[in-house]
């Protein structure tokens, strides 16, 4: 009975979307002190000495002392700072109503869960730029079939996610959720299913295409079917009209109009139509192919979770791999491990793989890049791991000329597996670093240096824009989590779908590679880099 007790108010949280406890605590803040925490920069130690000495708890109240000088007087402030505040504001400002994919993508599943599972409910997807894998979402865009709208759309506007209701209609709803983010509802009987499906997942360019195509064919293409054109009075001749083919989903769409399936992640006219006409549009890869990743973070630095329980947590998800490469000592707010701690932690993660049994753990390290493009650890150190993960963390201003040399030289350490966070973006809050990206991948392919795609959402990074360059180049991926605690290798999944959009296959993605193919993929750098 105490167990169930214990368990009611997170339970309650799941169903209603709030916590009272939570809701108390809140209360005890000013309203608008927590969006604070949304401008980059701030945390809790500036955001209670701005509260406490000027009595600002908006972000407007902060622009407005920053406009007047106020800030910079602060202890521990100063006209840096106060200018640094100023322009986090700004880019707040312009970011607003834009949202990371991740900071949506619960709420989302649960709605389209939600739906799915309604009695009255033929077919649910999300639609949109969510289901094209946007690394930035503007709204999300739900669409249902079904012969009994009123009860779909009654069900979606009192969800105990909806936090407001915008609009209304027979057709169409648009609510607010709690996360701030706009969504909107469209129900659509099941024969237009398959057109609304299409014309609300696809970006404009490429259903300008997809009606371009039916046109040439003598249809007209919109979100609810495919129809003849109307005749044409004015033309002399009679024009030519190819028989509708029966159309009862997406893939039957594209076959219409001589075209394979086109994956929703691809729909951004950026040479999907030109490879489906072809038959060469590639077999994207799928979660099920990666076999293990590295790149997470444990207690020893500033993760939440010891490796052992991250090993548990991968095994959970039938990986049969995972690297452990916690930060290296230059990362002292990190609390970034020395010489002696790091070696410590490889020989008690070589202990532990003697327990495994088809699963291994990898020990390695989160190596930063110093400013000249040297290491934190020398080789005789970094000799002695199983990979080294390098990346930038500190010196963020330096030029794209400078930036691009230091990244490379690192790059030709032959112990350098993989260069994390390529450009170092964090989505809506930070700008990604000055670097010349084709020469990064020019150096990597060189190399045989792995690029990251870091899975963390407020990342993304290699973004999808340059993996077809990538590929080009012959230069090999990997999809890491990033992951300060056990529950965030679940982040895998949206680093997926950003590899999907980025034309990427399993071939292409090193941790797709079973346990015995991956140990030897990781001992060949050393070779490549000699030979280079």
């Amino acid at each position: 009975m105490l167990m169930r007790r214990a368990r009611s108010k997170p339970l309650a949280a799941i169903f209603t979307g709030s916590l009272k406890y939570l809701e108390e605590l809140s209360a005890e803040f000013p309203g608008g002190i927590m969006e604070l925490f949304s401008i980059s920069g701030l945390g809790a130690k500036k955001i209670k000495a701005l509260y406490d000495q000027l009595r600002i708890s908006s972000i407007d109240q902060l622009r407005q002392a920053c406009e007047g000088g106020r800030v910079a007087e602060l202890p521990g402030f100063g006209e840096t700072t106060q200018a640094k505040i100023c322009k986090a504001i700004e880019e707040h400002t312009r970011h607003a109503g834009y949202f990371q994919f991740g900071q949506i993508a619960h709420e989302a599943e649960m709605l389209r869960t939600g739906l799915a599972g309604h009695p009255d409910a033929l077919q649910v997807d999300i639609a949109g730029s969510y289901r094209r894998r946007k690394e930035i979402v503007h709204d999300l865009d739900l669409l249902a079939a079904t012969k009994k709208p009123d009860a779909i759309t009654k069900f979606f506007v009192s969800h105990p996610l909806v936090e407001s209701i915008i609009a209304q209609g027979p057709t169409k709803s648009s609510v607010r959720l709690r996360s701030g983010v706009q969504c909107d509802l469209r129900v659509v009987s099941t024969a237009e299913y398959p057109f609304a499906l299409a014309y609300f997942t696809g970006n404009k360019e490429h259903n300008i295409e997809l009606r371009s195509r039916a046109l040439k064919r003598g249809w007209t293409l919109n979100e609810y079917r495919l129809a003849p054109l109307p005749p044409d009075p004015k033309a002399k001749k009679k024009r030519p009209i190819k028989k509708i083919p029966k159309v009862r989903d997406e893939a039957e769409l594209y076959r219409a109009v001589d075209l394979d399936f086109i994956p929703p992640e691809l729909r951004e006219n950026c040479g999907e139509f030109e490879a489906a006409e072809k038959h060469s549009l590639p077999k994207l890869i799928e979660k099920e192919n990666l076999r293990g990743t590295f790149h997470c973070h444990t207690l020893a630095s500033d993760g939440h979770n010891s490796f052992e329980e991250m090993a548990e947590a991968a095994q959970a998800l039938g990986l049969e791999y995972l690297g452990i490469a916690d930060h290296s000592r230059s990362q002292i707010q990190a609390h970034g491990l020395d010489e002696k701690q790091l070696l410590a932690q490889v020989a008690a993660i070589r202990k532990l793989n003697k327990t495994f049994n088809g699963f291994r753990l990898f020990a390695g390290v989160e190596c930063d890049i110093l400013r000249d493009g040297s290491l934190d650890f020398p080789d005789e150190v970094l000799s002695q791991l199983d990979y080294v993960v390098a990346s930038v963390h500190s010196a963020l201003g330096l030029s794209e000329a400078d930036m691009t040399r230091r990244m490379i030289r690192a790059m030709e350490n032959p112990f350098v597996s993989m260069l994390a966070h390529p450009t170092g973006r964090l989505l809506l809050k930070r700008e990604p670093n000055k670097i010349n990206i084709p020469k990064i991948l020019d150096a990597a392919a060189r190399t045989g240096t792995w690029i990251e795609l870091n899975a963390a959402p407020k990342r993304l990074d290699l973004d999808w824009r340059w993996w077809p360059m990538a590929k080009q180049k012959g230069v090999k991926c990997v999809i890491n989590p990033d992951a300060h605690r056990a529950e965030r290798l679940h982040d895998l999944w949206f680093g997926i779908g950003i590899a999907r959009k980025g034309w990427l296959t399993k071939a292409e993605v090193m941790n797709c590679l079973p346990l015995g193919k991956i140990e030897k993929a990781l001992a060949t750098k050393n070779q490549i880099a000699n030979v280079a």
